[in-house]
């Protein structure tokens, strides 16, 4: 599902105009990027959690030419999915 998609779907069932969906789609993901980027997490109860993780620098080597080379330690996103999300994708089996 591309970003076109997923506000044709918000639009429908949240009985809104496509145009209102995306604003609203756009400016929540802008929240969050900016959020993110400024050092803070953001948790979305049942969905997941968004936050800026620490990567060290470490060894790696050329594709091309196979020689050793210094990767620098940098910042990235990260996603952890929430319970009630984990569970959607993989249901446990205990309902019943």
């Amino acid at each position: 599902m591309n970003k076109g998609e997923l506000v044709d779907t918000v639009a429908e069932k949240a009985s809104v105009t496509k145009k209102q969906a995306d604003a609203v789609l756009s400016a929540a993901l802008d929240a969050i990027m900016e959020a993110v980027s400024s050092g803070d997490k953001v948790t979305l109860v049942g969905f997941g959690s968004f936050e800026a993780r620490e990567r060290k620098a470490r060894e790696g080597r050329n594709p091309k030419t196979g020689d050793k080379m210094e990767i620098p330690a940098t910042k990235v996103p990260a996603f952890s999915a929430g319970k009630l999300f984990k569970e959607k994708v993989a249901p446990t089996g205990d309902e019943e």
